[in-house]
C-alpha cells in the first residue's frame, strides 16, 4: 500500500467507479473542450483561415513518434507480466499510462487546427465522442487503472496512432496529392475495434472485466463502421 501510494495518491483512494470519473481533472478539460467547439462559430466568422501546413507537418510527425514510443513502452511492460488480464497495479506499465495520458491531452490540437484552419466540417460527431472519450478514459486509467488487463488495447490504439499521424504528415506535406491509403487507414481502425471487441468479450467471460469496455467498444466500431459506408462506400456508389 505504502508502495503505491508513493507512486500515486490517487490509486489508494476509494470511492466508486462514477465518483470517480467525476473527480478526474479531465472531466473540466473536455467541458472547455466542447465550449471551444460551440463558440469556433464565430472564430471563423471573423477571421480568415490560417496556413499551418509546416506547423501540421511537425505536430503529425512528433505525435506519430510519440504514439510509437508509447506503443514499445506498453509491450515491454507486457512482455514481462504473468497475465494480459491481470487487473492489479502493475509498476513497469505504469509511465506508459502516463505518457498515453499526456498525449490524449497533446492530441486535442487536432481541433484546434482545425478550428484555425476553419475546417468546421471535420469536426463531427465521432471526432469529438472519440477525443472527449479518450481524454477521459486516459486519465482514469492512470490514475486509478494502470493494469496489464488495460494495457493491451491502449497498446494496438497507440500503434494505430503511429500510422494514422504519419498519414495527417504525409497530407501536410503535399496537401494537393494526399496519400492514396487513407480507405487502408480506416479499415485498420475497424480492425482495431473489433479486435478489442474481442478481448473485451473474452475478459468479461471469463476474467471479470466490466461490460463497460464491450459498450464502448461497441459505439466506436458503429460510429467508425458508419464513417467508412458514408466516406467509401458511397463515393463508389457514385
Amino acid at each position: 500500500m505504502e508502495k503505491l501510494q508513493s507512486v500515486n495518491p490517487d490509486l489508494t483512494t476509494g470511492g466508486s467507479f462514477y465518483t470517480r470519473v467525476l473527480n478526474l481533472k479531465s472531466i473540466p478539460v473536455a467541458c472547455l473542450y466542447i465550449a471551444m467547439i460551440i463558440f469556433s462559430t464565430y472564430w471563423q466568422k471573423y477571421t480568415k483561415p490560417l496556413e499551418l501546413q509546416k506547423i501540421l507537418l511537425v505536430y503529425n510527425m512528433a505525435c506519430s513518434i510519440m504514439s510509437l514510443y508509447i506503443t514499445l513502452l506498453f509491450l515491454r511492460g507486457l512482455s514481462i507480466t504473468t497475465s494480459i488480464f491481470q487487473k492489479e497495479f502493475f509498476p513497469e506499465l505504469y509511465h506508459a499510462y502516463f505518457m498515453y495520458w499526456l498525449i490524449k491531452n497533446v492530441e486535442l490540437l487536432d481541433t484546434v487546427f482545425m478550428i484555425l484552419r476553419h475546417r468546421k466540417r471535420q469536426i463531427s460527431f465521432l471526432h469529438v465522442y472519440h477525443h472527449c472519450s479518450m481524454l477521459v478514459l486516459s486519465d482514469l486509467t492512470y490514475h486509478y487503472y494502470p493494469w496489464p488487463a488495460i494495457a493491451p488495447f491502449l497498446a494496438f490504439n497507440s500503434f494505430v496512432h503511429v500510422i494514422l499521424y504519419f498519414y495527417y504528415g504525409q497530407s501536410a506535406l503535399n496537401p494537393i496529392q494526399r496519400p492514396a491509403w487513407k480507405k487502408r487507414m480506416t479499415q485498420l481502425q475497424i480492425l482495431q475495434f473489433l479486435l478489442d471487441l474481442i478481448l473485451a468479450t473474452w475478459g468479461y467471460l471469463f476474467h471479470g472485466f466490466c461490460i463497460y469496455s464491450i459498450l464502448y467498444g461497441l459505439t466506436m466500431l458503429g460510429l467508425f463502421s458508419n464513417f467508412y459506408r458514408m466516406a467509401f462506400s458511397s463515393k463508389k456508389a457514385t
